[in-house]
């Protein structure tokens, strides 16, 4: 095959020349957060905001009355402590309330080019956008304009398009419900459902598996039942680096007997010990073990390993009938039993050993955990979703909990847990490109327009239509999309040929420089600033992985009295491109988000008294049916408990399984630094982790530089040139590198079936050494 994109800084890769020259790798942690977690959320945040401003935002963070964090969605407990905060925490506030401003010189001494030369990291260290600025058709360089033109800008284009669908508008997950809600009716009184989201990206694979059995694609418990459960089983995530405060829960939960067993290709720092910084032993002791057992799977094999547990659980009831399921539960809330165990009865053993690289102890030790529980939680992350088989794979996770009643009883359930603050909550306020004819009929009800019915594109199909010239305004309410989708070459040149591009951003980011014919940056306020409109002080409110839904408050200034909110852009827009032509108001929703509350209480199930319970200390949290009462809006009105073909993932000779993931000091595309100190490395991202016996197989030694092609179908080779390689203790046969770096080699084609989720974590690849190799330190 030949190869169809290079990674930027193609020279100097081809030279042999990293872009981190000063790239080292160190030793491999196993234990995470401790002292070190201290000192590097405080050092920084002293360092970028100073004392006063650093103790007033964290002390604030995650309080009942403070703001909500921007990172994670990991859920709050009933009781606080004075720092309910994690290391990524503050890094997220110290680069969000930074005081250091974009000066309007920037644009003029950085073309467009200048932009598309930077890494993340250098964006985002450059600081806080503080105006609109415009790049016109034929220009090379944005410039400042005010806030009437941007709108007049934006509508003149709207206004222009042959039809709505001719737009998209992207939503990322820091946006709160408020900005969601007035966002999704903005574009549906506009007349399209192109709402893609970063949900597409990352959780769309649990929503369609769960909504399709249990009725509900969101999680199942409480954050009480971490530390009710008898066996927490975490598959495919890393806590310790993408939401370190679950972490403590997982301690709570081991102090009150629980058993561990984590399940991922690599042996994380998070997933083996933890290092409480709030208690003696995690600062002077040895911290806590959390992995009772850790399965070190083959990557893709996570169904297979579900199957076999399942499978073992059937064998044991059959050897003492009516004593392991729980027939009472599968009777009265359940269809499918039968055809599942039939199935089942079918697995092949072998196939499951060679699917997870388990061995046959390893899965039989799982299950005699399982059987030993009375309450069990299965909780995942995008390890599970990213997968081809993610949708089925998920289903088998319910299946596994069906089968001995682990859904809606305390300490038991399935635990999605979302890697971004309110991306649950945006979807909830009908950001998705297919909401139900239900939410729609309320929508028309409330407002008087009769909402678009065809649903829109997701987040790839909106790629494909960029690809083919159908969607010509590409509107990103935050977040990164051209870094954080696969497929960088594609999605890029894709945006490129867009007639206008419009990024709401409190920083920059790739995705500025990636611009359409024309293009505009419209800076907005982050969730640490106080937000004043006419009626006086405002807050917005989130939606965590457990359901709840709190307030949040800004606590300081705006870094420029320039700003708008997100509330204020999106009403003011509406405003200039829709006019009359619709019976919303605007501008009421704008000077007092009490009124987005109302609508949304007319609107959104869950929410009938939102107003005053929003104001609750705590918030309140939504109902769920699986969780509540046992009952599941299915089809049938029963959980669904089914049938799903075991597909193993073929590596071929030579070539290796690829995922990508983050590195400790960073969120989603944001890079905090160039350390991942859990892994070793230090000054770099510019890495490949390998198996060592997978290296002595492919005679490549540790250290050195190589071109990673992926390999898809009959399509051209997609290149990552010159990482080093890192002899790590991945999984056999399996690889990974970091996003948004490894991004690249995804094809935008691969794509999970049933959720069209990007297929990051099951990449085929090949390793080439370069020609000229540097020296490795």
């Amino acid at each position: 095959m030949t190869e169809n994109f290079d990674q930027s800084n193609a020279d100097r890769a081809a030279a042999g020349q990293s872009e981190y020259p000063d790239l080292s790798v160190g030793h491999v942690k196993d234990w995470a957060v401790g002292v070190p977690g201290i000192v590097h959320s405080m050092v920084p945040a002293v360092r970028q905001m100073g004392v006063v401003r650093s103790a007033e935002l964290l002390t604030s963070m995650n309080q009942k009355d403070g703001f909500d964090c921007m990172s994670c969605a990991w859920p709050d407990p009933d009781h606080r402590k004075i720092a309910e905060f994690c290391e990524n925490g503050a890094k997220a506030v110290t680069w969000e309330a930074t005081p250091i401003k974009i000066p309007s010189s920037f644009w003029a001494e950085n073309s467009i080019d200048d932009l598309l030369g930077m890494s993340e990291y250098e964006m985002g260290m450059k600081g806080r956008l503080v105006e609109p600025v415009f790049k016109a058709a034929g220009a090379d360089h944005y410039v400042p304009i005010g806030w009437d033109r941007a709108f007049e800008i934006v509508s003149d284009k709207l206004k222009s398009l042959k039809s709505p669908n001719e737009a998209a508008f992207y939503t990322s997950g820091r946006t709160a419900n408020e900005t969601a809600f007035v966002y999704q009716l903005f574009v549906r009184a506009f007349g399209t459902n192109n709402l893609p989201d970063c949900s597409n990206m990352c959780h769309e694979s649990t929503g369609t598996a769960l909504g399709e059995v249990i009725g509900i694609g969101k999680s199942t418990i409480a954050y009480d039942d971490f530390e009710k459960s008898d066996l927490i089983i975490i598959m495919g995530q890393n806590p310790g680096t993408n939401h370190p405060r679950m972490l403590t829960a997982l301690e709570d939960a081991k102090e009150n007997g629980a058993r561990i067993i984590a399940v991922n290709p690599l042996p994380e720092a998070g997933l083996m010990r933890y290092k409480n910084p709030q208690k003696v032993r995690g600062i002077v002791g040895r911290g806590t073990v959390l992995a009772d057992q850790f399965l070190q799977i083959r990557s893709g094999g996570d169904m297979a390993l579900l199957q076999a547990v399942s499978k073992r659980v059937l064998e044991a009831e059959a050897a003492a009938p009516g004593t392991v399921l729980d027939h009472d539960f599968i009777d009265a809330h359940t269809q499918g039993i039968d055809e599942f165990t039939a199935h089942l009865a079918g697995l092949d053993e072998q196939a499951v050993l060679d699917a997870t690289g388990l061995t046959v102890a390893e899965i039989d030790e799982v299950a005699r955990a399982y059987l030993s529980a009375d309450r069990v939680i299965i909780t995942w992350a995008m390890g599970l979703t990213q997968q081809r088989k993610a949708v089925d794979t998920l289903k088998e996770v319910i299946n596994l909990l069906l089968l001995r009643g682990n859904i809606g009883k305390p300490g038991a359930g399935a635990s999605p847990i979302r890697g971004h603050s309110n991306v649950q909550g945006d979807r909830t306020m009908g950001v998705w490109e297919q909401m139900p004819d239900g939410f729609l009929d309320a929508l028309e009800a409330e407002f008087g327009f009769v909402a678009p019915r065809a649903h829109g594109a997701d987040a790839l199909k909106a790629i494909e239509g960029l690809q083919r010239g159908e969607i010509k305004v590409w509107f990103a309410m935050g977040g990164n999309l051209v870094a954080a989708i696969s497929d960088t070459a594609a999605a890029e040149k894709a945006m490129h040929g867009t007639e206008l591009t419009v990024q709401v951003s409190t920083k920059l980011n790739r995705s500025h420089a990636v611009v359409g014919a024309e293009a505009l940056i419209l800076p907005t306020m982050g969730r640490t600033e106080v937000d004043m409109q006419e009626t006086g002080p405002q807050f917005v409110s989130v939606e965590d992985s457990v359901c709840a839904v709190h307030g949040s408050h800004g606590r300081v200034a705006p870094i420029s009295d320039a700003l708008l909110s997100e509330v204020s852009i999106v009403t003011r827009l509406a405003r200039a491109t829709l006019g009359d032509s619709v019976p919303i108001d605007w501008a009421a929703m704008e000077r007092d988000y009490d009124q987005i509350r109302l609508h949304i209480s007319h609107v959104v199930p869950g929410f009938e008294n939102f107003n005053s319970d929003v104001r609750r200390k705590g918030g309140f949290v939504l109902p769920n049916g699986p969780r509540d009462s046992r009952t599941f809006a299915t089809r049938t009105g029963k959980a669904m408990i089914t049938v799903n073909e075991l597909e193993r993932l073929e590596r071929p000779a030579g070539r290796l399984i690829l995922q990508t993931l983050r590195s400790h000091d960073q969120f989603n595309t944001t890079i905090y630094s160039l350390n991942d100190r859990y892994r070793g490395i230090r000054n770099g991202r510019d890495v490949i982790f390998v198996n060592p016996e997978d290296l002595a197989e492919l005679g490549i030694e540790d250290g050195t530089r190589v071109d990673i092609f992926s390999e898809w179908r009959n399509e051209p080779d997609r290149v990552l040139r010159n990482f080093r390689v890192v002899s790590y203790p991945t999984a056999k046969g399996c690889a990974a590198a970091y996003f948004p770096e490894a991004n690249v080699l995804v094809p935008l084609g691969s794509a999970a079936e049933g959720s069209n989720t990007p297929v990051s974590k099951a990449v085929i690849v090949r390793l080439v050494p370069v020609a000229v190799q540097v020296p490795v330190p």
